[in-house]
């Protein structure tokens, strides 16, 4: 896919963060745009910011498996073809593996992981259609390291990257038109860390504080990086500098990164 002008691309959590820009960056090529979130405000201030192209939302909870499939349904629907999707809904939750419940665990999954997966497969057979698809998960620098407190957000971001690593060799060996990216993000300028659950023993103001400035990038730079590597058809899209050093760091060192890590814990989330 060299050229996005009159594609037929979806967005998952376009409500708002990266989900947003990513809407606004495409747009700007010339996409057609079916954007969803469970936020109904958020999705349509990112719908009147995308005002150039053809823009249809929908209230999607991600979550919800049968929602998934009918939506992809629905959009083919109402545009004919899907070229992109990009699983970007997320939420986040920092609590350790001792203190956090089944519910919230549960609660990151569903979103995290299988709202990745499920959206990938429901749409899958639409993109192979196309002839020209491309398939764009989500994950983060959290699927390439190991960090305490993010044990279920670890689960989930790793889950993502071996998917859809896995994904992308299929459909090499299988010949079939779609290409395949893994997204990992560093610290980006959203509000995902507002809006994250946190263990009972935190400081959530202090650690949310803590968050927004270890955070490197806007959200408009990491939506150019992802829309770039698209066109380069990149198999692992690295977002922002420390993207690039905690990825260095994991094939460097291997496992003996765990120190290091644990140090830096030790300063910023055992507060």
């Amino acid at each position: 896919m060299k050229d996005l002008n009159n594609r037929v691309a979806v967005v998952t959590g376009a409500g708002s963060g990266i989900g947003r820009t990513l809407a606004k960056a495409l747009a700007n090529k010339g996409c057609r745009l079916a954007l969803s979130d469970v936020n109904e405000l958020g999705l349509a201030e990112t719908a009147a910011a995308c005002h150039e192209t053809e823009v249809r939302t929908y209230l999607l909870d991600v979550a919800d498996r049968d929602a998934i499939y009918a939506h992809a349904d629905q959009v083919v629907g109402d545009f004919g073809v899907v070229n992109l999707i990009i699983n970007n809904a997320g939420v986040a939750l920092n609590a350790s593996v001792r203190e956090m419940t089944d519910d919230d665990f549960k609660w990151v999954m569903d979103i995290d992981f299988w709202g990745v997966a499920h959206g990938t497969r429901a749409f899958l057979p639409h993109l192979i259609a196309s002839g020209d698809g491309h398939v764009v998960n989500i994950s983060s620098v959290f699927g390439l390291i190991g960090v305490p407190k993010q044990s279920a957000y670890n689960a989930a971001k790793f889950a993502v990257r071996g998917f859809t690593e896995a994904l992308r060799q299929e459909m090499k060996l299988e010949k079939q038109p779609v290409a395949v990216s893994c997204v990992h993000p560093g610290g980006i300028r959203t509000n995902i860390a507002n809006s994250a659950r946190m263990g009972l023993s935190d400081n959530a103001e202090t650690l949310r504080a803590g968050f927004d400035k270890l955070a490197m990038t806007t959200p408009e730079k990491a939506a150019a990086t992802i829309v770039k590597g698209i066109l380069k058809d990149e198999s692992r899209i690295l977002v922002g500098p420390d993207a690039w050093g905690i990825e260095a760091l994991n094939r460097v060192l291997g496992a003996s990164y765990q120190p290091l890590v644990e140090r830096f814990s030790r300063k910023n989330l055992y507060i």
